[in-house]
Order: structure tokens, then sequence, then C-alpha cells
């Protein structure tokens, strides 16, 4: 695996958290971040770009709360095309840059029938069905070749950020989130397989990306945002729209939800 050159901006500001914002949420950065910078994904050389409407394919960095924090306003996902070692590039950047915590943000699908869209839910676990792993030909000498897995998602920030929920009267669901590789949304039967799996919620990202912070020592949370009924539960075609309306709607719950989390970190 080629060494990624660290862009010396990033490096200097050594950044403690690191969050990857997802489909329809890059707005959290200019809304609650205090901004010292941005970095287009483009001007890092061997860097992805993205390529999906609603991410802004850039770094943001700046203060939240007091942290130093770095951004990705915007994510690269394994249906366009990219391999898992460059989809999960930025993870091991922010590693080599000195992010400690990383929160993985996304838009997904509900499954569990008693989620609507606008819901949040924390996540306790993962279900890796994207046929590969992220790891897969890795040798190098960062982090452990063969990472425990039995706790991705890590249990003590989780209960802070469940009490932090509570007292804002968020409603803060928690669940198992099932990844595919899309760009197609499910079937329906695909979904009633899900479900019989334990999965929650659905979508197309953050789980190569848990999957190498969690190898890199990183301490990791995931936070959805459900943005539709998954196929066969909501009565209307699924679309992209939907899920870019209904983040947008929810936004200042979710800005409040997300940086309250950061806090915690």
């Amino acid at each position: 695996m080629e060494a990624l050159d660290i862009p010396k901006v990033l490096a200097d500001f050594a950044p403690e958290v690191g969050l990857i914002l997802g489909s329809g949420l890059g707005f959290f950065a200019d809304d609650r971040i205090e901004v010292e910078g941005r970095l287009p994904y483009g001007d890092i050389e061997g860097f992805p770009v993205s390529t999906v409407p609603g991410h802004a394919g850039q770094f943001v960095y700046g203060r939240l709360n007091g942290k130093r924090v770095v951004c990705m306003q915007g994510r690269f996902h394994f249906y366009e095309g990219y391999t898992m070692q460059q989809l999960t590039l930025p993870i091991r950047l922010m590693a080599q840059i000195g992010v400690k915590t990383l929160f993985v943000t996304n838009a997904s699908g509900g499954i569990n029938r008693s989620y609507t869209p606008g819901d949040f839910m924390l996540l306790s676990d993962h279900i890796n069905f994207l046929g590969t792993n992220p790891l897969i030909g890795d040798t190098s000498d960062d982090g452990v070749r063969f990472p425990d897995m039995s706790e991705v998602y890590d249990a003590a920030l989780r209960m802070k950020i469940r009490l932090l929920a509570q007292t804002k009267g968020l409603d803060l669901k928690e669940g198992v989130y099932l990844a595919t590789t899309g760009p197609s949304f499910e079937t329906p039967a695909e979904i009633r397989a899900f479900a019989t799996l334990g999965a929650d919620a659905v979508g197309m990202s953050t789980v190569p990306e848990a999957i190498v912070a969690r190898k890199l020592g990183l301490r990791v949370i995931g936070i959805s945002c459900i943005t539709n009924k998954a196929a066969g539960i909501s009565k209307n075609p699924l679309s992209h729209e939907e899920v870019s309306e209904t983040a947008d709607r929810v936004r200042p719950q979710f800005v409040e939800l997300l940086a309250g989390a950061v806090s915690l970190a």
C-alpha cells in the first residue's frame, strides 16, 4: 500500500476528533464548526474525489466546543468504483495526523418498523454485507493485522451520548447497521432477509471506515439519520432526493446531537 503524502496544513492543525459527514449531512461543518480552513480532496495527490450529489468533497477543519476537529464534507463509496483501500484512505490520514476519536455519520433506510424518517440511530454494531473487507491485502505495520471487532462502536462513549440525548429531549434509537454495496436500493425480499439477520437500518457506507479505524486503534462512534423507510416498508419508491430532503428537515436536531456528542469525546 502506497504511503500517502500528509497535507502540511492538516498535520500542523493536529486535530483530536475526525468526522465523516454522510449524504445530505455536510451542512454540519458550516453550521457548527469554527472553520479555520478547507482543503479540497482534489488538492491532495493520489486522493479520491467525491462523485455523489450532496458530498462537497473537501476536508473542513476548525474548532468545535474547544476541540480541534477535521471533517470529511463528503465521503467515498464502494459503488463509486473506488477500491476499499482508496475509500478508507481518509481514515489512515486522520490517524496519522493525530485523530483519536472518529464519528462516522450516514443516511440510512429504516428496517426496524418502529423507526420513522427523521429518527437518529446510534450504531451499537454492524453487519458487513459488502462481500469484501478493507483489510484484505493490508500488510502494513500500522495497527494490528487481525483486529478484534467485539466492540466496534465504543460502549462507554455511546452511554454518554444516550444520556445527552435524553437531557436534550432527542429520541435517539440504538441498533445494528447493515452495509450493502449499492448503488441500487435494496429489494423488499432483501430487506426481509436483513431483518431476520438483526439489522435495524441499511446503507451503503460506514462499515469500511469503521473497520480500518478500529485496526488503527481509533475510538469509533456511528450515527445514522434514518432518511426513509426501507423497500417493502415504505409505500413510495426510494430515491436519493428523499434522503436529502429528510436530512435537511432534521438539520437543527442533527447538529445539536452531533455537536453534543463530539463535546463528550
